[in-house]
């Protein structure tokens, strides 16, 4: 009986032993399958890098396959840094109250990752420390998130000399706005929360000086986009997407302001003054009746 006992105990253990191996084995499976595809998310250009890297992730060989979780932890967040070349933002309160028509004309009402400049690096610590690799994978990422909202506003048509032609006609519009105090005809060139910002700015200008003279003078010496950003309104449709551009301009201008007797009492208008400006534009790429509005303006340190 005993011996019968004994017996039947191991039958036991060995189905119990095979029935466990078999899980292991599916899930081992099933989890090395979810982070190969993973690349298939990202655009073809860089998701190469990470087939060639297919091989590499470490196994332990025999029954149960297990894939190491140190690795896969480490490779998806490389892979949801590759991926995110947008980000996601809830569409304003007042647009999600009106409906979806009115959340195409609406800004999401943030700046996506604002602009600023990367110190400059040697290529010796680029290239041959662990901080220059870091940085230099940093770089990349931002490149590739320009490159990528680029091409998709590019399917609707854009044109990089024609939108520059449009944005510096904006900028000579909006700063003349500004300067004759206009807040109505201001609405219409800017986005919701920019206009609360530059209506607060005409306020507290127009309590010290009575009148104010600015003149651009044309044309403009350089415009360069710094950058460019997608945000997402919708996780349920990829399409619906603001787009934001970063750009950079160096003028010459000219300004003069007056008190309440018409004296001046700063600037000069026969002076020119070197002015260089960055200013961030929106526009809604699932809108037909979209168009370019500042959404934002980036402070310079000084030097």
């Amino acid at each position: 009986m005993a011996l019968r006992s004994l017996q039947t105990l191991r039958a036991v253990y060995r189905t119990v032993g095979i029935r466990e191996s078999s899980y292991l084995l599916i899930r081992s499976r099933s989890c090395s399958n979810a982070i190969f595809r993973a690349p298939e998310l990202i655009p073809r250009s860089i998701s190469s890098p990470f087939h060639m890297a297919h091989n590499a992730f470490p196994f332990t060989r025999g029954n149960t396959m297990i894939l190491r979780s140190t690795m896969a932890a480490e490779f998806l967040t490389v892979s949801n840094n590759m991926r995110l070349l947008s980000t996601q933002t809830k569409a304003p309160p007042q647009a999600r109250q009106m409906g979806a028509l009115k959340v195409s004309m609406l800004s999401p009402g943030i700046i996506y990752e604002p602009y600023a400049p990367r110190e400059p690096i040697s290529f010796w610590k680029r290239w041959f420390t662990r901080t220059g690799w870091k940085r230099t994978k940093e770089d990349i990422i931002l490149e590739l998130k320009s490159a990528y909202a680029i091409s998709k506003l590019r399917k609707s048509g854009y044109s990089k000399q024609k939108f520059y032609t449009e944005a510096v006609s904006l900028y000579k519009e909006i700063n003349t706005l500004m300067a004759n105090g206009d807040k109505t005809s201001l609405r219409k060139a800017v986005t919701e929360k920019m206009y609360s910002a530059l209506k607060n700015e005409i306020k507290q200008r127009e309590s010290m000086w009575s009148k104010v003279y600015w003149e651009m003078v044309e044309p403009v010496i350089k415009i360069r986009t710094l950058r460019a950003r997608l945000i997402g309104v919708d996780r349920n449709d990829v399409n619906k997407v603001f787009i934001q551009l970063t750009l950079e301009f160096l003028t010459k201008q000219k300004f003069e302001a007056y008190d309440s007797g018409g004296a001046v009492v700063a600037g000069d208008k026969s002076k020119e003054v070197l002015v260089r400006d960055i200013w961030i534009f929106e526009k809604s790429l699932f809108h037909s009746g979209a168009y370019w509005r500042l959404c934002g303006r980036i402070s310079q340190k000084s030097p």
